[in-house]
């Protein structure tokens, strides 16, 4: 099944001319099409309802009705879910292809936020845009759950509305995860409003009654996950019981849990942490993973007995993959073979198919060597991992691309920092990902220092060093940051006063509020899209690292870009798209109303037509070379 903007073509595994079985239109489009698990049916939204096309005669069915517009919608995953949940889907088939869940949504007492489409020609409403946006300390939308059979018989309601009330920690606020189990048991994760506990409920898809399988509490907050495993296949003591993930040690290792939810032992534990489930094998006892056990730098594939031993005397897991650096694999369905995909600061991607038994490569599918001329062109040099110590102890990682001295002459150099900062974002490690960093690269061969360093608060250390940044943000990942520069300068590296900053998103957030909070170390910044005051971005995020607005009035205004640019000293760069859905234009115009407050001078860079990050070509070229003009000038 292959989804094209003209419609859905499906082409037999033989067959050489692809097939449309259903005609799309930019009014009417088809979205976030699914064949059904025994290949026999297509489910699919149009028009804000659930169809499904049966492939043996060709027919298509609605089996939801009554959508209203954008505000009541059947099986489509709400904002909040696809943005800062990670959960694209508002349908799921049950696994004998016989019944699918879905969510309603209804965003009707969610205050529409317009955007303007400022630089058209038009004018009405195919000018504008209105969202269903829940800025912090606000109501979210309604979900609810419900079931419906394949043939568009009565749909069962569950007992669950998530959403929609006013309650400051509403125990039913989030629909995270819906997972179906063998017998047509529904599962569905329900996380409370602080994200300080979620709940697995089990659902009698005949009735809609409910019952809790397990709760998660946790503090600072609970990461969602996707190691939600039935282990169903009825050949077992734990038949009917499921593998689960949980931070509760501090780093997110699998449990086995019996069919009553309780929890039977763990399966990994240690100071490292597990990433995904890659498959289960439950006839031989065995769970292969990816983790960070090699180093939080890397990313591996592992195995390690499924069942706790008697004596919980855990055996470490056992590392498939060779080569240091990150690791993404795919198993086979037979659990013989897998495919590896391997990079690493000094090689470029390269795929094989390995032995699940011992890892041995089997063969090479894919591979680019480093030589090959146009990398030897680009004189990509891959940066240099260092370590250094927060103010508190903590070791932090950095990547330095230092230009060549034999070309520059000794540093220090002319330093930029590019930075992120923010929570579930891992910066420096060791992937081909740092290496073809393209504006790195470039202003390294200009003679420019560029510096990355993930600040306590980033992803892959555990919920200790992530932790820090609850209730203050724009504090510690900025003090992490400015300790990071004053590395450099003691390295006579850099120098102060000729240090830069640039960063998108929370990225951009952190490129302004470094350099007004510490305006003697850095001259000059470029914020992208940047978030200046979190009254202004969405719940979920928000609150779960800031606690809503009327607990932490405190931790909300100095977070607040606008709260420190009385300091302001160097030179910033304002970067933004207008018709920005996720951090909108208002977060620049308001931080621009308070440096013309301050009598601090600012330049803006703006694209009437983009969105949160430019994508047109002609966009992006124009913006890498406003970027380097403005660098040349304040470095």
């Amino acid at each position: 099944m292959v989804p094209l903007p003209a419609g859905l073509y499906l082409q037999e595994f033989h067959s050489s001319k692809p097939e449309l079985k259903l005609p799309s239109s930019a009014l009417s489009p088809i979205i976030d099409p699914h064949v059904s698990p025994d290949g026999t049916m297509l489910a699919y939204i149009r028009d804000s309802e659930l169809h499904v096309l049966n492939f043996l005669d060709n027919k298509s069915k609605q089996l939801t009705h009554g959508a209203q517009g954008n505000t009541v919608t059947h099986g489509l995953a709400e904002y909040i879910a696809q943005e800062e949940m990670d959960r694209k889907n508002g349908y799921w088939w049950s696994l004998d292809s016989k019944f699918i869940a879905f969510t309603q949504v209804d965003s009707s007492e969610i205050p529409p936020f317009r955007i303007m489409h400022q630089g058209k020609s038009s004018v009405g409403s195919e000018a504008q845009e209105d969202h269903p946006y829940p800025f912090a300390g606000a109501s979210n939308v309604k979900v609810s759950l419900g079931v419906v059979s394949v043939h568009g018989d009565s749909i069962t309601w569950m007992d669950l509305l998530c959403g929609g009330t006013e309650e400051p920690d509403n125990e039913d606020e989030y629909l995270a995860r819906v997972n179906w189990m063998q017998g047509n048991v529904l599962i569905a994760q329900v996380l409370n409003r602080s994200h300080s506990k979620l709940k697995l409920l089990k659902f009698d898809i005949k009735t809609g009654k409910k019952e809790v399988l397990h709760v998660e509490e946790q503090l600072p907050w609970i990461n969602l996950h996707d190691c939600f495993i039935p282990l169903d296949k009825g050949i077992t003591k734990y038949s009917g019981g499921f593998i689960w993930a949980s931070e509760k040690s501090g780093f997110r290792h699998l449990y086995v849990h019996d069919a009553n939810g309780t929890c039977l032992g763990p399966i990994t534990e240690g100071e490292w942490m597990v990433e995904q489930i890659a498959g289960v094998n439950e006839a031989a006892g065995i769970i292969y993973f990816t983790a960070t056990l090699d180093g939080p730098l890397e990313s591996h594939l592992y195995r390690a007995k499924l069942y706790p031993v008697e004596n919980n005397s855990l055996q470490a897991p056992v590392r498939l993959t060779n080569g240091k650096g990150k690791h993404s694999v795919v198993l086979d369905h037979h659990l013989q073979n897998f495919v590896d995909i391997h990079d690493s600061l000094d090689s470029p991607p390269r795929v094989s198919l390995c032995s699940l038994i011992n890892g041995r490569e089997i063969m090479s599918l894919f591979k680019q060597p480093f030589t090959i001329p146009r990398f030897k062109r680009q004189e990509l040099e891959p940066p240099k991992i260092v370590q250094i110590q927060a103010n508190d102890g903590t070791t932090l990682y950095g990547a330095l691309y230092d230009p060549d001295p034999t070309r520059f002459g000794p540093p220090p150099y002319k330093t930029m920092i590019s930075v992120y900062g923010g929570p579930g974002v891992q910066y420096v490690n060791d992937s081909w990902i740092a290496t073809v960093d393209m504006r790195a690269q470039y202003l390294r061969s200009q003679g420019i220092l560029v510096w990355k360093l993930d600040n306590r608060g980033s992803a892959r250390r555990g919920l200790k060093f992530e932790g820090a940044l609850k209730g203050n943000p724009g504090r510690f990942d900025a003090e992490d940051q400015h300790t990071g520069a004053e590395w450099l300068i003691k390295q006579g590296l850099a120098k102060a006063g000729h240090i830069g900053l640039y960063g998108w998103s929370y990225g951009g957030y952190m490129s302004a509020m470094i350099l007004a909070r510490f305006p003697d170390v850095f001259c000059c910044a470029v914020s992208g899209a940047p978030v200046t005051s979190w009254d202004g971005y969405d719940t979920f995020y928000t609150e779960k690292y800031m606690g809503l607005p009327s607990d932490n009035p405190r931790g909300y205004e100095f977070g607040s870009v606008m709260h420190h640019v009385h300091k302001l000293k160097g030179r910033l760069l304002l970067v933004h798209g207008m018709v920005d859905e996720n951090v909108h234009f208002r977060h620049t115009a308001r931080l621009v109303n308070a440096l013309v407050a301050a009598g601090k001078p600012y330049e803006l860079l703006i694209f009437p037509d983009e969105r949160h990050m430019p994508r047109q070509l002609n966009d992006r070229i124009y913006m890498e070379e406003r970027i380097w003009e403005f660098l040349q000038r304040s470095l």
